[in-house]
């Protein structure tokens, strides 16, 4: 049976894609994200083949467009730009393709500033809770498969694993990394189509270059995919072989590939952020998804598959996650004082509230946890198993906190407020 699943992998790797048709962009001015010294005439757009019926909007950050009729040339198109004042600029533009399709697209430059990137494109409304679902189901699916993976390695150490939690913790691995492959790809055009703003029949034929390798965001989210296929193939092919060994790869390049998340998060990009902050979230997440996807392993893999090892992978688990979660709370500590200017902004900003509420959902976690260590004649497996779905919901404020905007940075007359505000959350994390 593993035969021929490889057999059918080998034979769908081969087989040759279908070329696309459609006319792509292949040079364009004003570039990507330029910002022009001088207000540009003209808007020019190079294709592959020929376009018709060309249109093109130069719209400034109140949606006033300053573009002519667009005329297309061969295989230019161009469109006669009004005197354009110093500022931001979006340029969108679609034309019927020679096979029928329409093809569309979307770029942003400056003139005399630094231009938006395109996420922020004029008419493009910003993360949707249709995003912060699919966010969601991301975190969930990277902690399923590194906590399933680091549960093999690190927990089962030593241990004679039973054939039934073996199987399951594959398919546990296996499920999750293809989940993050699969809900990557949808966060990824989900985000594409409302900077686009087109319906879904026309987004298929959009272009996606200004955002695919124009943004951090874009360029992560390619490494990452690519990253993450990879530990796909140790995975699959540790269990092909049934060597636990090619999972060690597969869980090194696993933690690897998640720091995208923090070099592409408002931890790397927004005012304030430092390789500091950067580090700290990926410490907050690598810890984060270990711990919950550690208690997943616990309730799906170990107490149905090997009731002979619970009590034992138990204890190890509850000195692991002890680790964790200290590390979870103090770089997340750590970034709420990066993130908040002051601390009454945990409650004036919708990001401090979805704070509060992803501190409240951890804290009710490790107090859940805690039953297992001083209630031991409790019913453990719904205690975890409870533990296990407060940990989902946290890695739902988390999703609602990526894609939400942190307050605006205090000026420089305000440090004292800041440095106040430090000394308390410090004071009251050491208090606790």
């Amino acid at each position: 049976m593993k035969r021929l699943i490889a057999l059918l992998l080998v034979v769908a790797l081969v087989a040759p894609a279908a070329a696309s048709a459609h006319a792509t962009l292949k040079q364009e001015f004003p570039g990507f994200q330029q910002e022009l010294q001088t207000a540009p005439k003209f808007v020019l757009l190079k294709f592959d083949q020929f376009v018709q019926l060309p249109y093109v909007e130069v719209l400034n950050n109140k949606g006033r467009n300053f573009a002519e009729q667009a005329v297309a040339s061969g295989l230019d198109v161009r469109a006669k730009v009004r005197p354009l004042p110093t500022g931001q600029y979006t340029i969108r533009w679609h034309a019927l393709s020679a096979d029928g399709h329409v093809v569309s697209g979307v770029w942003t430059f400056g003139v005399r500033v630094r231009a938006a990137p395109p996420t922020e494109a004029y008419g493009a409304s910003g993360p949707s809770r249709t995003e912060d679902v699919v966010r969601w189901l991301y975190f969930a699916a990277l902690a399923t498969m590194i906590g399933a993976l680091g549960f093999r390695l690190l927990l089962l150490r030593g241990l004679e694993v039973p054939p039934a939690l073996e199987k399951r913790l594959f398919l546990l691995a296996g499920a999750g990394v293809v989940g993050v492959l699969e809900v990557g790809i949808l966060a990824f055009l989900l985000r594409c189509e409302d900077v686009l703003q087109l319906p879904f029949g026309k987004f298929l034929y959009g272009d996606l270059t200004p955002i695919a390798n124009g943004t951090r965001y874009g360029r992560t989210f390619v490494v990452m995919t690519l990253g993450f296929a990879f530990v796909s193939a140790f995975i699959y092919l540790a269990w092909l072989l049934e060597r636990t060994v090619v999972l060690v790869p597969a869980f090194v390049l696993a933690l690897a590939f998640a720091a995208g998340l923090s070099l592409s998060g408002h931890d790397a990009v927004d005012p304030g952020s430092s390789w500091k902050s950067e580090l700290a979230d990926y410490v907050h997440l690598s810890a984060a998804s270990l711990w919950i996807g550690g208690l997943v392993a616990l309730v799906v893999a170990v107490w149905p598959a090997a009731p002979a090892l619970r009590r034992t992978v138990l204890a190890r688990f509850s000195r692991f996650a002890t680790v964790l979660v200290a590390l979870v709370l103090a770089a997340g500590t750590y970034l709420a004082i990066v993130r908040l200017p002051a601390f009454h902004d945990l409650w004036r900003y919708g990001y401090g509230q979805v704070l509060l509420v992803k501190i409240c959902l951890v804290a009710v976690a490790v107090a859940w946890g805690g039953v297992h260590k001083f209630f031991p004649r409790a019913r453990v497996f719904r205690s975890i198993a409870g533990e296990t779905l407060v940990g989902i919901a946290v890695l739902l404020a988390a999703a609602i906190l990526t894609d939400s905007k942190p307050p605006p940075q205090p000026t420089p007359s305000s440090s004292t407020t800041r440095a106040a505000y430090a000394g308390a959350v410090g004071a009251s994390s050491w208090r606790k």
